[in-house]
């Protein structure tokens, strides 16, 4: 008898979890990751040799970040592990689905009858004037810095945007001994009320998220909510040096440092879930398209399951209980006895908590909203596509005066979206700005099409390995 070939996409937090459900349920799943080691975005390893401790690390999360590292490692002998291999396309090769990935510019095909996408998230960013400057960091790549290379951005640190992962980044740059200048959050301070009944789902969470707040005040950090980004200052020679905003009382206020981190929450990294021809549709909240699943984690494409960040931001604990969902849905699937009888014990118990999380979720895009109309009204020359320099002007004319109200359209007239990012940072950003230079709502403007490869990768061989 043939056991099925099942493959895992990612070892953050909904990839570990899954692949623990694969191997409980008697088989060797083929698990796959860009990183260097296991833990995804928010529980990101530091290198070996490396021997920063867990609570400075990880803070209120070193716990969770410490027990899925050490499961992780305890489920090494049993899968087919591969990290740094990049997965960049999917075909259908003979009537046999695949996944395409390349390891140290050496590529491999793998064929599949189940395939777990756990893609994770990316931040979400809003151009802001200036942002294209030297210093201009992601609030993921400002984790990164600290987590995998024990260092910060900058001497004299802003931090822009909104969200949890805002004040989280900003709490770990303060305990880890950096200057954080100030916090500015575009969110206003006050919640509507959608939003806190949503918070309420999960509510020894939101009382941590309000204890990061408050621990950043006590340790002298300047915190302001209800902010409009300006600008930032600077120059080509000397990067960023300055954050110019208006606060919530309409006073215009600067903040010198020498490096910025941004983020407006998180984007699920859907385009191996657009390449897999998986049904997409638009989240109203949020204002992003999000792949079609049902409540284990089925997508529409036959063999493929989406689960964690990459389909829903439910963060750590919802991408724990989406990843083992979904493995145990595509065990049942595929006819495994065991995997059927794991499914129908645990599942009930997994939705009911999925859907708590997903309350939160909910709550959280109310709390902290991403500031569409500010990114529908930047100026005529900021950029937009910092990888193509495409500028908000050059956008809008493509709208009022190529016929470019679509995103792939104005995608093909401007190349915004065409450089390395493939539009993780500028598409939410352009979609909004053609909206609204169209007079249409963003959802008819559609979304940017994934292609093929992914990312930016090197091969070092055409023969393709299976």
């Amino acid at each position: 008898m043939t056991l099925p070939r099942i493959v895992i996409v990612g070892t953050g937090p909904a990839g570990v979890r899954a692949a623990q459900a694969v191997v409980a349920a008697g088989l060797r799943p083929i698990v796959i990751d860009e990183g260097r080691r296991d833990g995804g975005q928010i529980y990101r390893r530091q290198p070996e040799g490396f021997q920063r401790p867990y609570a400075k690390l990880y803070g209120s999360e070193a716990a969770k970040a410490q027990a899925l590292h050490q499961d992780f490692d305890a489920l090494r002998p049993q899968v087919d592990y591969r990290s740094e291999t990049l997965a960049w396309n999917l075909t259908a090769v003979a009537e046999q689905p695949a996944l395409h990935v390349v390891h140290r510019g050496e590529p491999q095909l793998l064929p599949y009858d189940a395939l777990l996408v756990c893609s994770g998230a990316t931040d979400r960013l809003m151009p802001v004037e200036g942002w294209h400057r030297a210093g201009c960091y992601s609030l993921g790549a400002a984790q990164i810095a600290l987590k995998a290379q024990a260092c910060a951005i900058g001497g004299r640190v802003v931090f822009l945007g909104s969200g949890p992962l805002l004040y989280l980044v900003a709490s770990q740059y303060e305990q880890a001994g950096a200057h954080v200048e100030a916090v500015l959050d575009t969110a206003p301070a006050m919640k509507p009320l959608a939003a806190v009944r949503g918070l309420l789902a999960r509510p020894a969470l939101a009382w941590r998220g309000v204890g990061l707040i408050r621990g950043l005040r006590r340790a002298g950090v300047t915190v302001l909510q209800g902010v409009q980004p300006l600008r930032i200052e600077g120059s080509d020679a000397m990067g960023a040096e300055a954050v110019v905003v208006r606060d919530a009382q309409g006073t215009v206020r600067r903040f010198e440092c020498d490096a910025v981190g941004l983020g407006w929450h998180l984007r699920a990294e859907t385009q191996l879930a657009d390449l897999a021809r998986c049904d997409f549709h638009f989240e109203p909240v949020s204002r992003q398209w999000l792949p079609r699943i049902d409540e284990d984690g089925r997508s529409s494409t036959r063999g493929v399951y989406l689960a964690g960040d990459g389909v829903r931001i439910l963060g750590a604990d919802g991408a724990e209980a989406a990843g083992r969902l979904a493995a145990l849905a595509a065990l049942s699937d595929l006819g495994h006895d065991r995997g059927r009888a794991l499914h129908a014990a645990e599942a009930p118990a997994l939705r009911r908590t999925l859907a708590q999380m997903d309350r939160f979720r909910d709550g959280l895009a109310r709390a902290f909203p991403w500031p569409h109309e500010q990114a529908a009204q930047l100026p005529d020359d900021a950029v937009v596509c910092r990888c193509e320099a495409v500028t908000a002007g050059e956008l809008r004319r493509c709208v009022t005066e190529m016929g470019g109200q679509e995103v792939n359209r104005a995608k093909a007239f401007s190349r915004v979206g065409m450089g390395r990012c493939q539009g993780r940072f500028c598409g939410h950003a352009s979609a909004e700005i053609v909206a609204q230079a169209g007079g249409v709502p963003v959802q008819l403007v559609g979304r940017l099409r994934s292609q093929a490869p992914v990312k930016p990768l090197m091969m070092n061989t055409a023969e393709v390995k299976a």
